[in-house]
């Protein structure tokens, strides 16, 4: 709190019009103890005495009436009933004081100061350790004003502090309070707690007056004019410039302090005008605001506004008029947020947290609205407020969007007094017709049997609201009232459908759906049921233990069981998926919040009996329920809530866990749909536009939902064959995403193969199934992990048996793309790892070896050029699929493959001992190569050399062969100069004098073919890639073009009139680039 060192003005001016000073002669104008005669019991001594009517009466008026009105009332007031009245007047709880001094009532939050989070820090806990040390001093009560001093201990860092404090108090609320510390917070200092506390556990040693115009009324001239002027001289240097200015006012006739009948009291309490509410210091609770926002999230600032906003609940749970006003102060600063007119300029929605805090602020003002003893001009107040809100243009829409691009379905909904709760809306919507609705609550509350016309949300939000006003018995009739109308609602329902069921049925599809889904829902109605009724079962509820609630319920019901049905109600509820991101994130989030609560249910057999009930209701409702025969396209799918039951009525109903199970499978919204559409319905369902392009942002987490609940019963159906057939044609006709059958296959190898046990055949079929289908969804599209899933096929057909590998060899085709088949399924199972797992004699091999073979022949035939060599690779153990082999590759080579490819087949041939069959596919590849003069860094080039050393190494005659097609498809100097010198190094025919063929041992001469027509390619490049580089070259390049045209001359050389040719090569460039004066004089230099 920010305590300021001035004191506050007196709040009204007191006189004494019919003041008799002789009736007064004799008073005591000094003060007494409060714990003098007639205080409160409960004091130190042991014996306790009847309270006296007058401490019994005067405690009365303390509480409900300004004194001032007081004084109006009766003429003249005893002074020990005045006495008395001030007594009572001070806050007599310490909960009110730890409110106001604390984020909560126990003090275990950390403050908002933020500096040290220990709990030792709290302002409260402060507090209390100060009143218990004795630093507390000097406590001075003076009708409604408290003043005292609080020491700071001196402590290793800082000296010892003295702090002045004072306290106004009026009705037994604190109304202002001042500190010298100078400490800025939202709640109340240490010192101040301390002062109050004080007051409140020794009021026997604080010494009380009456209000000081009291003891005014009572001095003479004389004794006034010495007690002013004592006053001025001690504090002469703070007061004499204000004293004389009152002197001078006062002796003015005509001046304004002269028209005004009275003075000013600081200590005579409040005004009838004033309000009667506890201090809140207004500008620190907006700055602190502010400043959490500011810090987008960022060091706990989010927690810090969760924590305001239970401080208000709390204050609505005190019935303290001040959570209103505090709310109030919270909601303009976010509304004064500046983020809010960023997102909305550029259209993108708020984050996740902070439209959290926005939903939490909504759901405030629904309590404060819904005040049951709310006034109907406050409520029109603060309807005026909120439709100013709602009309500010950076207001957040409901569904946390500020886009433009969402279809409006309001002309799509019934219209009425609640007819556009699925239309989209401003974040204070809800609360605005809350606002305006009818106020049916009474007359619910006041029944349990009594069904209600009311909107279950809003309903709801009047349960909620109850409940955070201090009302836990009439919020607790009305929960019970909402969830009894809850029930009658599903059983019309099912009678509804049962009557209807052959039409619907009939048509396949429905355009039934609730627009308004209970979970996700901003008012959060069933999580609202759900808490009341808990809390109350498990006697957590503040004021219900008192009660006899119990009975407000059915014979053999309780709390905890209805709860749970009703949680099971709305979960099961059928509602179409809301717009928006936001909203949809809500709703799965909600869903798994009331499942967590759930779960720390522990099932009875009574809870037993209410799943099934409702397990039955949601299969036999129809469109009404998640779980019915069919439901709307755009339904929210019921996966996360389902394997919740599966797995609560597994182990006691299995064949109805399957069967729910099984429905909620189902994903309508990826399914296709017809055009025909049903809008004769109850006026509570609506129908909306079909085949609109749903926009489910959700849509992974939805699938990966699926394919949990799939697991989940794969895993129940282990060792039940039926059961596994039938989830797995589930799977089969449901599941649409690949990655998450994919995901299912590995789980279901997983769970068959546990080290623990012998492998479980049925569910590695059902493994295989999956697998299978996985190959055939991914065949024809891009999947990142698709090699993946081919290894893991095969390991898992490797797992079931040498049948399950030949038949997906057999069917290849459909399963696998050529290069799959033959470099990843033939190639494993051909692995001596293979043949060890499957413990294969030598037949079984064989056929597994023939059927690889097949299936390698078949997709070399389809993709030669990626799988040509696999299936060379593949068949070499067998002579004749060899020979189909290379026959292939051999009829594939003049069109469908490169000469990389055709060069990697020849190196093979070349390393398998065929070197005939390698320089054949070899001078195939030359056919299809073209280098051009400046690739001589291509990739090929090592290919083109290893050609001709293959041709060298055969004879004269192969290498004759090879030379016209290197000088056909190699225009590069460099490359064509290293051929022509590898050949002249060594005798041709190596290959042959290994083989006993004749050799003549003789180098070849470059005069005659086949090298003459080399080097003559050879000179003819050089001098074709001269010029080239000459037409664009630069003076950096010179050196390098030199050391070229070095080369150049010793491949002129080789030829008998080399020298010649050269000589004369110089001489034409010479006076062709003679105007590249520089290059030309480094030509001379170096060539002459």
């Amino acid at each position: 709190m920010a305590e300021r060192v001035q004191q506050p003005p007196a709040k009204r001016l007191c006189c004494r019009p019919g003041f008799n000073p002789a009736c007064r002669q004799g008073q005591r104008a000094g003060g007494v103890l409060c714990g003098g005669p007639g205080s409160a019991p409960g004091g130190s001594g042991k014996t306790h005495n009847p309270e006296s009517l007058l401490d019994i009466a005067a405690r009365r008026v303390a509480e409900k009436w300004p004194f001032q009105r007081v004084e109006e009332r009766f003429e003249r007031i005893p002074e020990p009933v005045q006495r008395r009245i001030v007594y009572w007047s001070f806050p007599r709880s310490e909960k009110e004081i730890c409110m106001y001094s604390s984020f909560n009532a126990g003090g275990e939050e950390s403050g908002t100061s933020g500096e040290n989070n220990e709990e030792t820090q709290l302002p409260f806990l402060r507090g209390v350790t100060l009143l218990e040390g004795g630093w507390v001093d000097n406590v001075l009560q003076v009708g409604f004003h408290l003043s005292g001093t609080v020491t700071d201990p001196a402590t290793s860092s800082q000296p010892e502090i003295i702090c002045s404090v004072s306290v106004s108090f009026d009705r037994c609320k604190i109304t202002a309070v001042t500190c010298s510390c100078g400490n800025k917070d939202i709640f109340y200092c240490a010192h101040v707690v301390a002062l109050a506390l004080y007051r409140v556990r020794k009021p026997d040693q604080v010494k009380l007056h009456l209000p000081i115009s009291e003891t005014l009324f009572q001095m003479s001239r004389d004794q006034l004019q010495k007690f002013v002027q004592y006053l001025i001289s001690v504090h002469h240097t703070e007061v004499l410039p204000t004293a004389q200015k009152l002197a001078d006012e006062i002796l003015s006739t005509n001046s304004e302090i002269n028209q005004v009948h009275g003075a000013p009291d600081p200590t005579a309490g409040a005004s009838v005008d004033d309000e009667n509410c506890w201090h809140l210091d207004e500008e620190q609770v907006q700055e602190q605001v502010k400043l959490f926002l500011s810090q987008g999230g960022y060091h706990g600032s989010g927690k810090q506004l969760n924590l305001l906003f239970s401080k208000v609940r709390e204050m609505l749970r005190m019935r303290d008029s001040n959570g209103a006003r505090m709310l109030t102060l919270i909601t303009e600063q976010f509304m004064a947020d500046p983020r809010l007119a960023l997102w909305r300029q550029q259209g993108t929605t708020m984050t996740d947290k902070y439209r959290q805090l926005w939903d939490e602020l909504g759901a405030l003002w629904m309590c404060i609205v819904l005040n049951p003893h709310c006034k109907t001009e406050q409520k029109c107040w603060w309807l005026k407020q909120l439709r100013r809100w709602n009309s500010v243009d950076v207001c957040p829409w409901e569904d946390g969007n500020h886009g433009n691009d969402l279809p409006n379905l309001t002309h799509s909904l019934p219209q009425g007094a609640h007819g556009n709760q699925g239309a989209r809306q401003f974040v204070w919507g809800a609360v605005c017709l809350c606002v305006d609705g009818v106020c049916v609550w009474t007359a619910c509350v006041s029944s349990v049997s009594l069904s209600l016309p009311e909107h279950v949300p809003t309903a709801c939000a009047r349960v909620d609201a109850l409940r955070s006003h201090g009302y836990p018995r009439e919020a607790l009739r009305l929960a019970i009232a909402v969830v009894n109308t809850l029930r009658r609602q599903q059983q019309r329902q099912l009678e509804h459908f049962r009557r209807h069921k052959k039409e619907l049925l009939h048509k396949g599809i429905t355009s039934i759906t609730n627009m308004e889904g209970w979970v996700g829902h901003p008012l959060d109605p069933i999580g609202t049921l759900f808490s009341t009724l808990t809390e109350t079962g498990r006697g957590t509820e503040d004021g219900l233990q008192r009660l006899p609630v119990q009975r407000l319920l059915g014979e053999g019901e309780s709390y905890v069981a209805l709860a749970v049905e009703t949680a099971l109600i709305g979960l099961g509820q059928q509602r179409v998926m809301p717009d928006g991101l936001y909203a949809q994130e809500k709703v799965c989030r909600n869903e798994e919040q009331l499942l967590a609560k759930l779960q720390e249910v522990e099932l009875d057999d009574t809870l037993v009996k209410i799943f099934r009930k409702q397990a039955v209701f949601l299969l036999e409702s129809g469109p009404y329920s998640g779980h019915g025969e069919i439901v709307h396209r755009e339904s929210v799918p019921m996966h996360t809530f389902t394997r919740y039951l599966f797995t609560s009525l597994l182990p006691h109903d299995a064949e109805l866990a399957y069967k729910i199970a099984l429905r909620a499978m189902r994903l309508p919204v990826l399914e296709s749909t017809a055009s025909s559409v049903d809008l004769s319905r109850p006026h509570h369902m609506v129908s909306v536009v079909p085949n609109r392009y749903p926009r489910w942002f959700t849509l992974t987490h939805i699938e990966s939902q699926q394919c949990e609940l799939a697991s989940t019963m794969l895993t129940a159906a282990k060792g039940d064959s039926r059961k596994l057939e039938t989830v797995l044609e589930s799977i089969q006709k449901n599941i649409h995403s690949s990655s998450h059958i994919f995901k299912l296959g590995q789980d279901a190898f997983k769970i068959a193969t546990l080290m623990d046990s012998l492998p479980d055949i049925t569910l590695l079929k059902v493994s295989l199934e999956l697998g299978l289908q996985v190959m055939r969804i991914t065949l024809s599209t891009l999947n990142w992990r698709r090699r993946e899933m081919v290894r893991w096929l095969v390991t898992c057909a490797t797992e079931v048996g040498v049948y399950a590998l030949d038949s997906i060899m057999q069917s290849w085709y459909t399963l696998f793309t050529p290069t799959e088949a033959t470099s990843i399924v033939a190639t494993t199972v051909m692995s001596n790892t293979t043949i060890v797992r499957l413990h294969l004699d030598c037949h079984q091999q064989e056929n597994l070896a023939s059927s690889a073979r097949t299936l390698a022949l078949q997709c070399a035939m389809k993709d030669p050029q990626n799988c040509a060599l696999s299936a060379l690779t593949l068949c070499e153990k067998d002579h004749i699929a060899f020979e189909t082999a290379y026959q292939i590759v051999l009829d594939a080579a003049a069109t469908g493959m490169s000469y990389t490819q055709l060069f990697t087949i020849a190196r093979y041939m070349e390393h398998r001992g065929y070197p005939m069959r390698a320089y054949k596919l070899a001078t195939l590849a030359m056919a299809h190569l073209n280098l051009s003069y400046n690739q001589d860094t291509h990739p090929a080039i090592n290919d083109v050399l290893w050609a001709c050393a293959l041709s060298h190494s055969l004879g004269k005659n192969e290498l004759a062969a090879v030379i016209p097609l290197v000088v056909k498809s190699v225009k590069c100097a460099t490359v064509l100069s290293d051929i022509l010198r590898r050949c002249t190094l060594t005798t041709p025919g190596l290959v042959s004098v290994l083989h006993s063929r004749r050799n003549s041992g003789k180098l070849m001469s470059l005069d005659k073919a086949p090298l003459r027509q080399l080097l003559d390619a050879t000179i003819g490049a050089y001098i074709n890639t001269t010029h080239s580089r000459l037409t664009h070259i630069s003076p950096r390049h010179y050196s390098e073009f030199i050391e070229f045209l070095g080369k150049t001359r010793e491949t002129f050389l080789m030829a008998q009139d080399g020298h010649i040719q050269f000589t004369q090569f110089i001489d034409n460039l010479k006076q062709i680039y003679k105007g590249k004066k520089k290059l030309m004089m480094l030509v001379r230099e170096r060539f002459g």
